[in-house]
């Protein structure tokens, strides 16, 4: 099966599909070792692109080439149409205020509260005043499904779904365009994990989100994406949604997709 990223380009293009990440030719590396090398990717507007692959395969180090956060050593990365090494440091700005990261951990503040988590997107990036961002801070924790009550407590007294819940809502706090969710179930039992893929999913109808989710997750992967982005060896291997997935004959798609685990949950089963 071909990456078919050069189609998605064309579909951008044409008006077909408005494509809001165009990622050509990334290469990121560590040390003498490539850990990216020469990834092409398009993501649409409103999907939920799973983003899944082997460990040490780079589906986080991915995510945290394109918002900036690892720096690149080649390629291309355009975000919302504008090449982000020719951007001014305004245009920078502004393309940053249009997304939401939800990091591995949660990465919330631990001196902070809930609510004072979910404030400082608002503090760093308006002037709003502090009545407007406490209010906007409560909704969003609304939002995500979290008890009114979790806006006052540290993330040392929540449970690791909770947890999750408010990272989520601090990433929520612009009301971005795009999220970018990294292992967003890890942790999570099966209830908590199915619990949050269908918060995603009830989200990116509602809100009109496109999400960027990495993941290892099958389960997510068969109810929450649109398509799915296998990475292998540096690069994309596959690109489609799940129905292709599972036709794929790479032995480590073949293994991921149609393996043991795959065919307990009922997904390999729809490869014959």
């Amino acid at each position: 099966m071909m990456n078919d990223a050069p189609a998605d380009s064309a579909q951008g293009r044409s008006g077909q599909e408005e494509l809001v990440i165009r990622v050509r030719d990334l290469v990121v590396g560590f040390g003498e070792r490539n850990v990216i090398d020469g990834m092409d990717m398009d993501v649409r507007k409103g999907e939920i692109l799973g983003v899944v692959g082997p460990s040490g395969t780079g589906k986080s180090v991915s995510l945290r080439a394109i918002i900036g956060l690892t720096p690149k050593r080649a390629g291309k990365v355009e975000v919302f149409g504008v090449d982000l090494d020719e951007a001014t440091d305004e245009e920078r700005l502004g393309i940053e205020r249009r997304w939401g990261v939800l990091f591995q951990q949660g990465a919330l503040f631990s001196s902070l509260t809930v609510r004072q988590n979910v404030e400082m997107p608002l503090r760093e990036h308006t002037k709003l005043s502090p009545k407007l961002r406490e209010e906007i801070a409560r909704l969003k924790i609304d939002l995500v499904g979290l008890k009114p009550d979790a806006g006052d407590r540290f993330p040392s007294e929540l449970s690791g779904g909770m947890i999750k819940r408010a990272a989520l809502a601090r990433a929520l706090a612009l009301d971005p365009d795009i999220v970018f969710l990294d292992e967003p179930t890890a942790g999570l039992d099966p209830i908590g994990a199915n619990a949050f893929d269908r918060l995603i999913m009830t989200l990116k109808e509602t809100l009109g989100l496109t999400v960027y989710l990495v993941t290892h997750d099958l389960d997510t992967l068969t109810t929450a994406c649109d398509r799915i982005a296998a990475l292998k060896g540096g690069k994309v291997l596959a690109i489609g949604p799940m129905s292709e997935m599972v036709k794929n004959d790479d032995p480590w798609m073949k293994e991921y997709f149609r393996g043991e685990r795959a065919r307990a949950a009922g997904i390999g089963a729809t490869a014959a």
